[in-house]
This record gives C-alpha cells, sequence and structure tokens, in this order.
C-alpha cells in the first residue's frame, strides 16, 4: 500500500464511507432476498459488476428469474429502470432513440425534438440480447463502452451509474444471433444461473403460490451514493504480487504463450486481452470490499476468474469433439496454477 493509499483508508471522511457501504450492501442483499431465493453467487456478482461500474451478461435457461433478478436489482439501489426485449425486427433507434420533426402550432416552424430511447437509463436489461441481429447489438456498444450514444451526428451521454445486464439463452439457437467477440469483451461478467436446489424451488413454490400480492425490495441507496463506493473500490490496493498473479493467470489462456498449460495449448483457439486482466483486477477488489477487507488476495482474484474470463476465451474444435467446456479449461487451469 502506498503512502496515498494508506491515507485515502485512514482520513475520517473515507472510514465513514466505509461504514456506510458495509451498511448499505448488506441492506441491498436483505431487500433482494426478499424476493429472489438462492442464487447467492449470482447476486454477488451483480453487486460487483455495479461496484466495478461495469456489464454482465446472464446466461440461463427459461424460467430461472433473469429478469426477476435484474428488477429487483434495480429497485434495491433506488435506480431508474428500463428494459428492451429483443427481437429480430429491432432497430437501433428502437434502443438509442430518435430526433422526430415538430411543427409549432403558433408560428409554422419545424424543429427536430430527440426522443430518449430506453438505454438512457441506470439500469438496462437487454432481453435475449442474442435474438436481435448485429446492427441492433452494436448500438448497445458505444453505450456500454463510452457511456454515450450518438444520433444524427450528435453525441448525448448517459446519466451515471449506467449499468447493463444482458440476458441470452443457451439452449435456444434457431433464429438467434451470436454476439461478436467484440461487443462479449465489454461484459465484466458472463455469469451462469443454474436451477434452484430441491429446497429453495421448493421455498419459491412456497412463497409465490400462496399470496396475491408479491414481495418487493425497497430503495436502499441512491445513484450519487453509488458512484462513492465505486470511487472507493478503487482505492483499494492490490499487492505487486497478487498482481502478477492475474496477469501470469490471464496470459495462460493464450495457447502461445511459453507458460500455457497443455490443456490450453490443446483446447483453446484463443485467449483472454489485456482488458480482461484489468476486469479480473476490479472484481477481486470489488469482491474484497464486500468481504469486509481493504486488500485484495490471489482467492478474491480466483473467485473472479471463471465468470470473468469464461466469454473471452474461444476453444477449438478438438475441445468440442471431447466435450470439454470452457469451464472445463479454466478450471483446470486454475488448479494449475494453485492458490
Amino acid at each position: 500500500m502506498t503512502g496515498n493509499e494508506a491515507g485515502a483508508f485512514e482520513s475520517g471522511e473515507v472510514r465513514e464511507l466505509v461504514g456506510r457501504f458495509r451498511a448499505t450492501t448488506a441492506g441491498l442483499r436483505e431487500e433482494i432476498g426478499k424476493v429472489i431465493i438462492g442464487q447467492q453467487d449470482v447476486i454477488e456478482h451483480l453487486l460487483v459488476t455495479l461496484l466495478v461500474g461495469g456489464h454482465c451478461l446472464i446466461t440461463g435457461m427459461p424460467g430461472t428469474a433473469k429478469t426477476l433478478l435484474v428488477r429487483t436489482l434495480a429497485d434495491a439501489l433506488g435506480l431508474t429502470f428500463k428494459r428492451i426485449q429483443f427481437t429480430p425486427d429491432l432497430m437501433p433507434t428502437d434502443v438509442t432513440g430518435t430526433d422526430i420533426i415538430e411543427e409549432d402550432p403558433v408560428s409554422g416552424h419545424r424543429n427536430w425534438r430527440f426522443v430518449p430511447g430506453p438505454v438512457f437509463t441506470n439500469v438496462l436489461l437487454a432481453d435475449e440480447i442474442n435474438r436481435t441481429p448485429p446492427k441492433t447489438q452494436a448500438a448497445l456498444l458505444e453505450a456500454m463502452q463510452e457511456k454515450s450514444v450518438t444520433v444524427r451526428g450528435e453525441i448525448r451521454m448517459l446519466e451515471p451509474p449506467f449499468l447493463v445486464l444482458a440476458t441470452q439463452n443457451p439452449i435456444e439457437l434457431e433464429g438467434t444471433y451470436p454476439l461478436p467477440e467484440a461487443q462479449l469483451d465489454r461484459f465484466l461478467f458472463n455469469v451462469l444461473l443454474d436451477y434452484l436446489s430441491p429446497e429453495e424451488e421448493l421455498a419459491v413454490v412456497e412463497r409465490f403460490t400462496s399470496r396475491v400480492d408479491m414481495p418487493s425490495a425497497s430503495p436502499r441507496t441512491t445513484a450519487a451514493e453509488i458512484l462513492r463506493f465505486q470511487w472507493l473500490v478503487r482505492q483499494v490496493p492490490v499487492a505487486e504480487s497478487v498482481n502478477r498473479y492475474a496477469v501470469e493467470l490471464v496470459r495462460a489462456t493464450r495457447p502461445q504463450e511459453p507458460g500455457a498449460p497443455e490443456v490450453v495449448r490443446r483446447f483453446v483457439n484463443f485467449g483472454a486481452s489485456v482488458r480482461a486482466t484489468m476486469f479480473l483486477n476490479l472484481a477481486a477488489k470489488a469482491r474484497a470490499m464486500l468481504e469486509g477487507r481493504y486488500h485484495v488476495t490471489i482467492e478474491d482474484v480466483r473467485a473472479m476468474a471463471l465468470p470473468v474470463l469464461r466469454h473471452r476465451v474461444l476453444c477449438n474444435y478438438f475441445a468440442e469433439s471431447e466435450g470439454r467446456t470452457v469451464d472445463d479449461v479454466l478450471r483446470e487451469t486454475l488448479e494449475t496454477f494453485g492458490g
């Protein structure tokens, strides 16, 4: 930890912010738990995504409450929420908004007026993003990367915080358009939303079939406070040894690297980029804060490795022929690197 970093965490204002961070994140978990049963890992990944200021791709089977989870998170955060149902006929302007001509009834003059699209929000649910053509998918690209959209040559900034949570269905391939690697790389995480345990599924049935009024989450924070939390997370120090571990781990996913393990050289076509290393570092910082620590450990890096890397590593034909998934390759790589 440098002198500046140590000073930042020793100041009274920051200590107060740290205390507020703990209380708020505990409150967020409590509010989300009123609606969502189980899925603790997914909830943690969504909180990390928020605290890093990134975006998250949620992959899950139909009926696993992907939409409900995102809406509940937005309610608990006290942020504006909008949803786009991506379809094959969706146009880019349906995402970004467009200019329309209006005529002044008094003067008769015509003027352009911008009608903002649903991207102008804090939390955007891009539902079934892989069901729309690449041109419309690309309409999100600038918004996710630059926090702005361009309509008729004019750049319009989005109000922070801005969080895209996109869902896709892993089993329906007909009529879908796989996300290009350039857009996949914009997502901090690719989170897998799995089925619940038998006990959790029983609790869901009992909760949602025994009452007419559905439970809802109440706001526990504000947009301004979230921006302060995002600043706080970036102040968490990382030891050089931990940073070096993250760099070596990401580099090990590239088959051309001398240090790549055999499983990578055999089953991977393309490994993760430098952006993956930066996201892995930031995600580890956020996890450390959520765990109540002000320093990052190698375990933080390892815990965030799969959701950060699984959509950035492209396996080859040999992996498919032998039934090896990206997660299989990454887990074996993590075993090689130890802890």
